[in-house]
């Protein structure tokens, strides 16, 4: 009897007791069979890349609705015959402006014209035809039938050039490489309507195109709308040299003076410059002594209710990170001297303690005072962090038109590497500089 009543217990007990627990399931486990995460990573790059080329190459950001809207930047290119006025940009204009063609987008018909040399370089209807197929690099027109109703700018109109192998201007694109031909100001100075521009910086219209006409080709003042402040304290133009979107990969800050990161400037660029419809949000520039300008316009403060710019953030960035630095031609340099060049940039010159090879830029916050540097502060001081970036080095051979450093103030590598020597009291001889040179000539 004993027995049974324990035996019973234990199976009333066994009863009560709640079941054991699940073994907790690893939520990869979830993931569909046919697919592996590895895959889904590989699917979304390959469609990052596509569609950040296609952003960089022809998403406007709604910018539109200030160069042809506003500016009606679109009048002029258009001419008469397409609802605009005049003649209309003629091809020979826009290419001495710094325009450029992608003959891969040429339609086969003009593209014959263009290879056997007797396309009509003064005739606007072949302007407006180029453009109608998106071949005019970095310009995005848009139409009513054949009328232009507006015209907005991509990033490729500063950082993307082409080959120039079916003439001056016509070729195969490079995205990346900046354009130092490209005369941003005298573009901008054609536009009908250049008052909403005077009203921000509150100055006149006359102003506005001497400040506009005084940057030059390859030239751009990312900061004018900013701070307004058109010229250096010598009288010079503050305008800087296009930089270039290539060879960013592992680099930290974007632009000559910091600001942010890279993608930190893609918004600032689309927003600000390029005057796209999107967010964009940066408290420091609510400093209104550092920047009237912005602080008056709530630059830093904009939350449109549609907006054209955030969706295409991630994708820009990462196409832009796949683009390599371009490697120089082999007989643009010698290879005996760029070898002894390599020596003295890792030892003797110094070069190396901030262009930290393989990415020529220290890993980090790679900012300097301009003192450090031996130069003016100017340029500097107008960004939050009032000092200047160390500038990657690679691909330099692309960048050598219009001089080194933000402003083009070294019209070669010597006198840039003549100036160190000279701050840091390197003691390099004539033979040493110039296979320094050279090793930077092969970067």
């Amino acid at each position: 009897m004993k027995t049974t009543f324990v035996t019973a217990a234990v199976f009333l007990f066994a009863c009560k007791s709640p079941a054991p627990a699940e073994t907790p399931q690893n939520i990869a486990v979830k993931q569909a069979p046919e697919e592996s995460y590895q895959k889904s990573i590989d699917d979304s790059a390959k469609k990052m890349l596509e569609r950040g080329r296609d952003i960089f190459r022809d998403e406007s950001f709604g910018s539109e609705q200030f160069w042809g809207d506003k500016l009606r930047l679109h009048e002029v290119i258009a001419g008469e015959k397409h609802g605009g006025t005049g003649q209309g940009l003629t091809p020979r204009t826009a290419l001495a402006l710094g325009l450029r063609v992608d003959f891969g987008r040429v339609p086969s018909a003009l593209g014959d014209v263009i290879k056997g040399g007797t396309l009509s370089f003064d005739d606007a209807e072949n302007t407006n035809n180029l453009l109608k197929h998106d071949a005019v690099v970095g310009v995005k027109a848009f139409y009513e039938g054949d009328r232009m109703v507006s015209v907005g700018i991509t990033c490729a109109l500063c950082h993307s050039t082409t080959d120039d192998n079916f003439g001056k201007g016509i070729g195969r694109r490079l995205d990346g490489w900046p354009n130092r031909d490209l005369d941003v100001g005298k573009i901008v100075a054609l536009a009908p309507n250049l008052k909403p521009i005077a009203e921000l910086l509150g100055v006149d219209v006359a102003t506005v195109k001497k400040v506009l006409e005084s940057w030059g080709p390859g030239k751009y003042d990312a900061e004018l709308l900013i701070d307004g402040k058109a010229f250096r304290p010598d009288g010079k133009s503050a305008a800087t040299l296009i930089p270039a979107a290539f060879g960013l990969a592992g680099v930290n800050l974007h632009t000559y003076t910091g600001w942010g990161t890279v993608t930190y400037w893609n918004a600032y660029v689309a927003n600000t410059q390029m005057h796209g419809v999107g967010t964009f949000f940066d408290p420091r520039l609510d400093d209104a002594k550092k920047f009237p300008v912005a602080a008056r316009a709530k630059t830093g403060h904009a939350r449109p209710k549609v907006d054209h710019v955030t969706e295409n953030l991630a994708a820009l960035h990462f196409y832009q990170l796949a683009i390599p630095p371009p490697k120089p031609p082999d007989d643009s340099y010698d290879k005996r001297l760029a070898a002894q060049g390599q020596a003295l940039f890792n030892g003797k010159a110094t070069c190396a303690r901030c262009h930290v090879p393989p990415l020529f830029v220290e890993p980090g916050w790679s900012m300097h005072t301009a003192e450090e540097i031996g130069i003016d502060d100017f340029q500097a001081r107008r960004s939050p962090d009032e000092r200047y970036r160390t500038t990657p080095l690679r691909g330099l051979f692309v960048r050598a038109k219009g001089g080194f450093y933000h402003d083009g103030r070294f019209a070669t590598l010597g006198d840039v590497i003549d100036h160190y020597d000279r701050h840091f009291k390197l003691g390099l001889t004539e033979n040493e500089k110039t296979a320094l040179a050279n090793y930077l000539r092969s970067l």
